[in-house]
């Protein structure tokens, strides 16, 4: 795994990237930049209709390019380190069965959540440390 840290937009990356993002399992991504992801990518509305027979907490769900990790119940919630490392290690499965070899995320559940970006990158480091995969993680 390489993991790179950039000053930049996440949604001008280049199309060879796919991307990732935390959001409840209510689906309901109206703050942060889970609304950007949401506004961005249209498929990802339909996830606010099924979230009852979606993933549980810890789980991913990949709608295109777009790896959804469900680090809480509610949106108004706050994810844990452990919620965060299994929606992770969910998503590398999916990364795997993919052969995703590009993602761009940003400073995940650093945010609105308030995780430490410090724990959150040794957690990344620690799941993808076994996977061909380039990680840009892209910050304003």
């Amino acid at each position: 795994m390489i993991l790179k840290e950039e000053k930049r937009n996440i949604f001008t990356v280049d199309n060879k990237y796919y991307f990732a993002h935390c959001i409840s399992k209510d689906a309901e991504m109206g703050i942060g930049i889970a609304k950007d992801f949401k506004k961005k990518f249209s498929g990802l509305s339909q996830l606010r209709n099924h979230w009852e027979l979606n993933e549980g907490i810890g789980g991913c769900m990949l709608i295109g390019k777009v790896f959804n990790l469900i680090t809480k119940e509610r949106y108004w919630h706050k994810p844990t380190y452990q919620s965060l490392e299994a929606s992770l290690i969910s998503m590398k499965i999916l990364i795997n069965n993919n052969d995703v070899k590009y993602l761009a995320i940003p400073k995940i559940g650093c945010g609105l959540d308030k995780l430490q970006w410090g724990k959150v990158r040794e957690i990344i480091q620690k799941v993808f440390e076994d996977v061909d995969i380039e990680i840009l993680v892209c910050h304003l």
